[in-house]
């Protein structure tokens, strides 16, 4: 368990709660629930369309419904834990995602599907936001920057092992497992929560609540020109992630004949690129300017968005300058995303919850936008993938510039 101050003497509500390596191996466990309740699943489409009796639409929607959820479970999520504290709101998420989990495992069809997928996504985002705020609560500065370098680092295991771990389950049983694995991972979060997450925010530090409080709070947080910048640099390198994730399968594998093998190995490559690349930026969190590492991910990734295009409008996008991009791109979002949320939230100290919860909600509003908006091209073509990598790289870009007139504060000395 963290230690508490170790003077008797202050009030419970004083103490200052540590930030150990427990508390942020279960925040990295918390981030895991999005992309392996995603990734293992989404291989097993076509078999859910045969026992459910149900179209390639409304499977495709299931996952749909998931985004939706975990947008708005985070937009709530934090405000909620601004009033009532994190420990409490984070076990009750965990338990009703178990639950959500379970329901998929047994659904009797797709209708059933959508609708657990809508609440577990919601949980799995509540939790998450959570999760995040606590971190908040007890790091600054440097050490801010640096631990959720780690944590986006760390947790990018879970993109690298959730498609290949589908893929096993696929082989070896029934898709149902995929959701009973969830579960199980629930309960294990619920049991690493209730041993290593301690209650980081005092009453005296709490929000009082209420609708009217939750709009005040995000007014302000939104009034904050750097927070939006920084909203604005993280929501669209989420775009071009998104954009290579729904549309990578077809440009490898139907367009350039790459085995399904053989890109889960290209997948599992450049989401390792992108791992590094983050536990890079936390070596370098208080030695190099964190703007100025945000800025060489952008270079880069506007760069693999350019070839890209270029690759797919005159060439037919071969199969080496595809796949050399896309290592580009995701490795440039390792320099970007949890640099760009980590200088968001030091900009809104006083609402990390709300601020925590605005920055989740753009960025899975974007990934659940974009990802059919990118395959609108489907098996033909690259373009519209293309355009969205260069787009996303030119408004974060824009986003950086909006900070450069933005004030100097004790909180923002990084940027």
């Amino acid at each position: 368990m963290p230690l508490l101050t170790s003077n008797p003497a202050l009030p419970v509500a004083r103490r200052r709660v540590a930030l150990t390596s427990g508390l942020i191996a279960t925040v990295v466990f918390l981030t895991a629930i999005a992309p392996l309740a995603t990734d293992m699943y989404v291989p097993a489409f076509p078999r859910v369309a045969g026992d459910l009796s149900a179209s390639a639409t409304q499977v495709q929607l299931t996952l749909t419904t998931f985004f939706v959820g975990m947008a708005l479970g985070q937009l709530i999520g934090g405000p909620v834990s601004d009033q009532r504290g994190r420990r409490r709101p984070l076990l009750a998420a965990l338990v009703l995602m178990t639950v959500a989990s379970i329901v998929c495992a047994l659904t009797p069809s797709i209708g059933v599907m959508m609708v657990a997928r809508l609440v577990q996504g919601f949980t799995g985002g509540w939790a998450m936001v959570i999760g995040r705020a606590i971190i908040v609560d007890l790091a600054t500065g440097d050490r801010l920057v640096r631990v959720l370098n780690v944590i986006a680092g760390v947790g990018g295991v879970a993109p690298i092992a959730g498609p290949l771990l589908g893929a096993v389950i696929l082989q070896l049983s029934h898709w149902r497992v995929s959701f009973w694995t969830v579960a199980a991972m629930g309960v294990a979060m619920l049991i690493a929560v209730l041993v290593a997450v301690p209650e980081s925010l005092p009453p005296d530090k709490r929000h009082s609540g209420g609708l009217r409080a939750f709009a005040v709070a995000g007014r302000q947080v939104l009034a904050n020109r750097r927070y939006v910048g920084y909203l604005l640099v993280t929501g669209s390198a989420m775009a071009a992630l998104f954009a290579y994730v729904a549309t990578s399968a077809f440009v490898l594998q139907s367009m350039n004949g790459m085995s399904p093998i053989a890109y889960s190995a290209d997948f599992a490559a450049n989401a390792a690129g992108m791992t590094v690349a983050a536990l890079v930026a936390a070596r370098l969190a208080g030695r190099v300017a964190t703007r100025k590492v945000i800025l060489v991910g952008q270079v880069a990734a506007l760069a693999a968005g350019v070839v890209m295009l270029a690759g797919a409008w005159w060439f037919g996008t071969p199969l080496l300058l595809a796949v050399g991009c896309f290592f580009v791109l995701m490795t440039a979002q390792g320099l970007m995303i949890a640099n760009g949320g980590a200088l968001a939230s030091a900009e809104v100290p006083e609402h990390p919850g709300t601020g925590s919860a605005v920055l989740g909600f753009v960025q899975w509003v974007a990934a659940g936008t974009i990802a059919p908006i990118a395959g609108l091209g489907g098996e033909h073509t690259a373009v519209p993938m293309a355009l969205i990598m260069v787009g996303g790289a030119v408004l974060s870009m824009v986003g950086l510039l909006m900070l450069a007139r933005g004030a100097t504060t004790p909180q923002n000395i990084l940027s």
